[in-house]
């Protein structure tokens, strides 16, 4: 199967903001090995960014809205795009680039695991891609209700369960 990594808002100021995301440096250096190895194995890599409304912290071409520079994505050989929804399919050509770059199996990776992670999880399996989960490679911050390492469980499980296949970063082989 055709393979592709997807990279959900890995913005710097979502993950550098005054809320840290959990164990964010352990996700990001996971999130960067499997950029290296999808350029190795010449894997497309789609980024994403959410963008919020005009004034917002995360406004389109705000400095918090960027990718993290430690990403080292790059315009000219990765598909860039934004959206406004969590789900990256809601609003934007996402299912017709992977369906034209005839990809049938998606790697998620990103922020965060409650939001934009299992929105566009659950939207990837309805729309019928093989999803793979890169259960290390996702995260997000505590809320009142609940600490993040608790979220992040919880959606690992869920979306594990019926949408999506989980696996490590370490065991990722595109």
């Amino acid at each position: 199967m055709r393979a592709a990594l997807l990279i959900i808002d890995m913005q710097v100021g979502l993950f550098n903001g005054p809320e840290k995301p959990y164990d964010g440096e352990r996700i990001l250096a996971n999130i960067q090995r499997l950029i290296a190895q999808a350029r190795e194995r010449h894997v497309p890599i789609f980024a994403v960014r959410h963008t919020g409304p005009e004034g917002s912290p995360i406004a389109a071409g705000s400095p918090f809205w960027q990718l993290l520079h430690a990403l080292e994505l790059d315009a000219e050989l990765d598909t860039l795009f934004d959206k406004c929804r969590p789900n990256a399919f809601q609003g934007t050509d996402l299912a017709q680039r992977l369906n034209a770059a005839n990809i049938e199996e998606l790697y998620l990776v990103g922020m965060k695991s409650q939001f934009c992670i299992d929105s566009t999880c659950r939207s990837a399996a309805d729309l019928g891609f093989n999803v793979m989960l890169v259960a290390d490679a996702h995260t997000c911050m505590d809320t009142a209700a609940l600490p993040a390492e608790a979220i992040i469980r919880h959606h690992n499980a869920t979306l594990g369960a019926a949408f999506a296949r989980l696996i490590d970063s370490a065991d990722v082989t595109f």
